[in-house]
């Protein structure tokens, strides 16, 4: 059964003739993406510390937004989470996650960094996996500075954000580097999927399979891009060796299905894997606590996860 409160929002955008994004181009959806904000997103809660680094990443300028717990000195050291944002490699940035950013930082105690990796179609794949992975990695060569702990680095992100993560850790598996933790929420893992869930959720619930198709076709110049593991980590020849994770997904989701197959293939190839699913939310619902009260629930299961692995408080 759908929450009567995703089922209200749903009814609220259809009165409201709230166009898909596929209706608009890139532009104006990043545009009313952003809007959405301040109607179904709590109001910023205070941390400490809020930066905007300015990152020299293959070749450009990105930016990468830190945020430091409430509680703790300019200067000690932390945990952290490099945080890659939802909205389907063509929208969002790190203005429309701040509020999650902000939430995960202090429910967890670990500094975050939220990047805003380059968007498609402007810069296709695999410019925003390049970015995700360079991002990670610059944080751990600036630790020191950063006053952050390198052996204690985790990624995650939402949809998008949560493929870029889950691909990050294979393409750092077996470096030096590599990510403590994965945050896997409701990620992305199969291009062009023919899953269940997609035929089941693709139409009705916010997000939609024509809209999926719309940003997987501006992500991915060439459909045989799709086949990369770097667009679509569920085809990865091997899961083993990869940092233990928590997926979490929601029932009325078109990627709930990808997203149980992924936590299902890290746990059959010998790692750890939580796996969690809202079962009556829909795609996107974290970043909605000022209307959907399961948000502020699935931000507290995805802090707790942080503070298990990155304080070694699990078995």
């Amino acid at each position: 059964m759908l929450d009567p409160q995703a089922q209200q929002l749903l009814q609220l955008m259809v009165e409201r003739g709230v166009p898909a994004f596929n209706a608009q181009t890139p532009v104006e959806a990043r545009q009313a993406y952003l809007m959405r904000k301040g109607f179904t997103q709590p109001e910023p809660p205070e941390v400490s510390h809020c930066h905007d680094h300015l990152v020299d990443l293959n070749g450009t300028r990105i930016k990468v937004r830190e945020f430091r717990p409430m509680g703790v000195s300019a200067t000690q050291t932390l945990p952290a989470l490099v945080y890659y944002h939802g909205g389907g490699w063509v929208i969002g940035d790190i203005d429309t996650h701040d509020v999650l950013c902000r939430q995960l930082c202090l429910a967890s105690g670990c500094a975050v960094f939220s990047v805003d990796y380059r968007l498609a179609p402007e810069h296709v794949f695999p410019a925003a996996y390049d970015d995700a992975l360079a991002a990670f990695h610059w944080v751990i060569d600036h630790a020191k500075g950063l006053h952050v702990d390198p052996s204690r680095v985790a990624v995650g992100g939402d949809s998008a954000g949560g493929n870029l993560a889950a691909a990050v850790c294979l393409g750092a598996r077996g470096g030096s580097q590599v990510p403590a933790f994965q945050l896997l929420i409701y990620p992305a893992t199969l291009m062009y999927p023919d899953t269940q869930s997609y035929h089941d959720n693709g139409e009705g619930y916010a997000l939609t399979a024509e809209v999926m198709h719309w940003f997987m076709g501006h992500y991915l110049p060439q459909r045989d891009m799709s086949q990369d593991w770097r667009a679509s980590p569920l085809l990865a020849q091997s899961h083993a060796n990869l940092p233990p994770a928590l997926v979490l997904t929601a029932g009325f989701d078109p990627l709930r299905d990808e997203g149980r197959l992924y936590a299902n293939a890290l746990s059959l190839a010998g790692g750890s894997a939580e796996y969690i699913c809202f079962e009556r939310q829909i795609h996107g619902f974290i970043t909605m606590g000022r209307v959907m009260r399961e948000a502020h629930t699935a931000v507290a299961l995805c802090a707790d996860a942080l503070k298990r692995y990155l304080y070694k408080e699990h078995p």
